[in-house]
C-alpha cells in the first residue's frame, strides 16, 4: 500500500491486486483526512475488504471448485431476477430455500451424488408429487450451474429418477370436468363475472392469468380472434409476458365463445356506464382494475365442493377445454396450439384418456348389435 497526498490536504491510500482472469494488476483506493500510523491501519483494512469484494464478484465467473450449495443458489437467484417473471422467481426462490434446508447450505456442490440426494428426499416421507417437484427444481438448478460454467460435471442428476406417483396417475379424471358437470357448475355460479370467467376459460383454454389480463382490444369479435400477449400475476399484482414464447398466440372464437365474448362486452359496457368508471380491461372489477383471482378461485372451489365433493381449481377449466375439444374430434396438435403449448404431458394424458373412453363406448355400443 502507498499514499498519495491530495490537493485538498487529504490523503489517498492505494493498493494493488491481480485480476484472476487477465493477470493484470488493478487498483483500489480510499481517501482519508491524514496520513498517520492509525489511519494507515484503517486504510489497509478497508482496502483489503474492497479487494476481497472485487475478487468475490470475479469468482462468480471463475469459481468451480469448493462451491457451496448456498453460493450456487445465490448466483442462480441473481440471474433469475432479470431473466424470469416475478412469479417464477418467487416460486424458484422458495424451492431453492427448501433444497438448501434438505441438502445443507454448506454442502459442496461438486460432491453431491444421486444416492445422497435420494436418501435425503426419502427421509422426509413426503408425497411423491412433492418429492418429484423438488427433483425437478434441483435438476433445473444444476443444469443452470453447468450451462453457466459453475459446475463441470452434472451427469449424476440423470441417475435421479422421479418417485412413482400412483395418486397422480389415478386422479387423471379429477383434473377436468365432464360436459354435464361444467353445465351444472355454471348454473350454480351466482356472481356474473365468476360465471363469465369460468365459461371463458373453459371455451377458450386460456389460463386464468391470461383471461384476467385481457384488454377489450384483445378480444376481436369482428375477426373472431382473442389475442393472448400477457398474463396477470396475482402474487405480485402485475401484468407480465405470457408463461412461454408459445403462449403468445391467437385463439379462434367458435360460435359459443363468440356469443359469450359479445355478452361479456355488453355486460361490462352497461356496468361501467351505470357506475361511472372507465377501463380498458375486458373483465374488470367494479373500480376498473384487475379482478381478484383469489376471490374467484375461492368461489369456484366452494361451489364445486358442494356440487361434486372434489377440489376444482381455475386450471380445471383449461383441462376441461382439452377434454371437450377431444370429445368433438379436434386433433391434439390443434388443441396444443390453441392452449399455447409447445409440449405438455397433462394435455396429452387427458386427450388420450378421453379419446380412449370414446373408443370404449363405441366398442360397447357395437358389441350389443346382433346382425344375423
Amino acid at each position: 500500500m502507498w499514499s498519495e497526498p491530495q490537493p485538498n490536504g487529504k490523503v489517498k491510500f492505494v493498493e494493488r491486486y491481480e485480476h484472476p482472469l487477465t493477470g493484470q494488476l488493478k487498483k483500489v483506493s480510499i481517501t482519508l483526512d491524514k496520513d498517520t500510523s492509525s489511519t494507515r491501519k484503517q486504510a489497509q483494512k478497508a482496502l483489503d475488504i474492497k479487494i476481497e469484494r472485487k475478487l468475490q464478484e470475479l469468482s462468480r465467473v471463475t469459481k468451480k471448485e469448493a462451491l457451496k450449495l448456498s453460493e450456487l443458489i445465490e448466483l442462480y437467484r441473481t440471474d433469475q431476477k432479470t431473466t424470469v417473471s416475478k412469479s417464477t422467481y418467487q416460486r424458484n426462490y422458495f424451492a431453492a430455500k427448501s433444497l438448501m434446508k434438505i441438502l445443507g447450505p454448506d454442502t459442496l456442490v461438486d460432491r453431491l451424488s444421486s444416492g445422497y440426494v435420494r436418501e435425503q428426499l426419502s427421509s422426509l416421507n413426503e408425497k411423491p408429487g412433492t418429492t418429484n417437484e423438488r427433483i425437478t427444481r434441483l435438476k433445473a438448478l444444476m443444469r443452470w450451474g453447468y450451462e453457466n460454467d459453475y459446475l463441470e460435471d452434472i451427469r449424476w442428476i440423470d441417475k435421479i429418477k422421479k418417485f412413482k406417483d400412483e395418486e397422480k396417475r389415478q386422479k387423471l379424471e379429477d383434473k377436468y370436468l365432464e360436459s354435464e358437470e361444467l353445465k351444472k357448475l355454471l348454473e350454480h355460479l351466482s356472481v356474473d363475472k365468476w360465471l363469465f370467467l369460468t365459461e371463458l376459460t373453459a371455451l377458450s383454454g386460456l389460463r386464468i392469468g391470461e383471461a384476467i389480463a385481457l384488454n377489450t382490444e384483445d378480444v376481436d369479435t369482428k375477426n373472431r380472434i382473442i389475442k393472448v400477449t400477457k398474463t396477470y400475476d396475482p402474487v405480485n399484482k402485475v401484468v407480465t409476458t405470457p408463461k412461454t414464447a408459445a403462449s403468445n398466440r391467437e385463439v379462434y372464437m367458435q360460435d359459443e365463445l363468440l356469443k359469450l365474448c359479445r355478452q361479456i362486452h355488453i355486460f361490462m359496457k352497461r356496468e361501467r356506464f351505470a357506475m361511472g368508471y372507465q377501463s380498458e380491461i375486458f373483465i374488470s372489477n367494479s373500480n376498473g382494475g384487475y379482478i381478484s383471482y383469489y376471490a374467484y378461485n375461492k368461489c369456484l372451489k366452494e361451489t364445486a365442493e358442494k356440487l361434486f365433493h372434489k377440489t376444482v381449481t381455475t386450471h380445471f377449466m383449461r383441462h376441461t377445454h382439452v377434454a371437450l375439444m377431444a370429445e368433438h374430434g379436434v386433433s391434439l396438435d390443434v388443441i396444443s396450439r390453441r392452449l399455447g403449448h409447445a409440449d405438455n404431458k397433462v394435455t396429452r394424458d387427458i386427450y388420450f384418456h378421453v379419446t380412449k373412453k370414446m373408443k370404449e363406448k363405441d366398442h360397447a355400443a357395437v358389441s350389443k348389435i346382433q346382425i344375423l
